[in-house]
């Protein structure tokens, strides 16, 4: 492994937090003997195309400081390479490290852990999803997450809440569901797990984890394991309002998964298509439904 680290610094998450956080995790790095390289993009496709560059010339490993766009971003780059990744989660949601039991808005302590386990060799190879059919699916080998595909009500819900300005943090994503439930009703899908039948249905919403949580520590797809090879795809039902307004609250716990209008299936692919929903993956919008993901095993290596 090369000695060179490359910080990909995201210096508005967390409203600010990740221009300090990369302090306190260079100087860890470099305290451990690695040189530090840092890369800060003017937006999301100029930092991309640098952290890509980073890759091809040769960088040790790449630890991303931010939240999970900034995550996302980075397994653009690194997903189906030798390049291990970190994680310094100081964004909003940093659901990527709580799967991966990582510490959350802690630089210091996640700056020294990196540190100590990449002169360890501590890396866990884990599966990411890759999606491929949606207008925004990035390149031809389609786009990958780590966390969870989203749509339907959620995806609904962080349609309306990219278009608010305010409040900011969690609060903007509790307003934004009073909302959508006043104009909620279930969507007409059509499902293909695998290679099995499509089947229609009416559901709320359809869910597939690699993950467990999405928006800050949901846990949609509670049992998901990130490295199993397989999918939980988490079906919520044609539920009213009402029941819609007592399921999800539990699915900070994850005990909604034992109510009636909730199932849960494993598959290795899924299609999703459902007229106008859009998808979210790693809080990041994909596009307008439909789309194929496929679960990749040992498609990335983590820092940990």
């Amino acid at each position: 492994m090369s000695s060179e680290i490359t910080l990909f610094v995201n210096p508005t998450a967390g409203r600010g937090r990740g221009a300090h956080a990369a302090q306190p995790a260079a100087s860890a790095l470099r305290a451990a003997g690695f040189s530090v390289r840092t890369v800060v993009g003017t937006d999301g496709p100029d930092a991309l195309a640098r952290l890509r560059a980073a890759v091809r010339e040769g960088t040790g490993a790449v630890i991303a400081v931010g939240g999970d766009g900034m995550v996302s971003l980075a397994l653009q780059a690194l997903a189906g390479t030798l390049v291990p990744l970190g994680v310094i989660a100081v964004g909003t949601g940093n659901d990527f490290a709580r799967a991966m039991g990582l510490p959350v808005r802690e630089p210091a302590r996640a700056g020294r852990l990196a540190a100590e386990a990449l002169k360890e060799g501590r890396l866990r190879e884990i599966d990411l999803g890759r999606v491929r059919g949606s207008s925004r699916a990035g390149s031809e080998g389609g786009t990958w997450y780590g966390t969870v595909l989203c749509s339907g009500f959620d995806s609904k819900v962080n349609d309306r809440g990219n278009r608010m300005r305010l409040p900011a943090g969690r609060f903007k994503y509790d307003l934004a569901v009073v909302a959508e439930l006043a104009a909620f009703r279930p969507f007409p899908y059509r499902i293909t797990l695998d290679d099995g039948p499509a089947v229609e249905t009416e559901a709320t919403l359809v869910a597939v984890g690699n993950g467990s949580s999405y928006g800050g520590g949901m846990r949609i797809c509670a049992d998901a394991v990130p490295d199993d090879g397989l999918f939980d795809v988490t079906v919520v039902g044609d539920c009213s309002r009402a029941t819609l307004l007592r399921v999800f609250p539990q699915v900070y716990k994850g005990t909604h998964l034992s109510h009636p209008k909730v199932t849960v299936h494993r598959a290795r692919k899924i299609t999703l298509e459902a007229a106008g929903v859009t998808a979210y993956a790693d809080g990041e919008p994909l596009g307008s439904l439909p789309v194929t993901a496929e679960c990749v095993p040992g498609a990335v290596r983590i820092i940990r």
